[in-house]
């Protein structure tokens, strides 16, 4: 399983999607698209939209830091 966050360091949301992914023991790679504009603009082609956090899980795209989504797509 591959876990991506695109988040940003001002975003209390993906704070709390970072804490509750290591809370689960879910390792991620994480992109800081305010100073990555590579991901930036791979986050908006996978999502279609510019706000943060977008989890993405295989293939999965999860918008926003929402619990109930990212438990059924890491199977817990």
């Amino acid at each position: 399983m591959k876990v991506e966050i695109y988040s940003t360091e001002s975003c209390p949301y993906c704070f709390k999607a970072k804490d509750y992914l290591k809370e689960k023991k879910v390792r991620y790679i994480e992109y800081n698209v305010a100073e990555d504009h590579k991901r930036a603009k791979e986050m908006m082609e996978k999502s279609g939209q510019m706000g943060v956090p977008v989890i993405v899980v295989d293939d999965e795209v999860i918008i926003g830091f929402d619990k109930e989504k990212i438990d059924e797509a890491i199977g817990r």
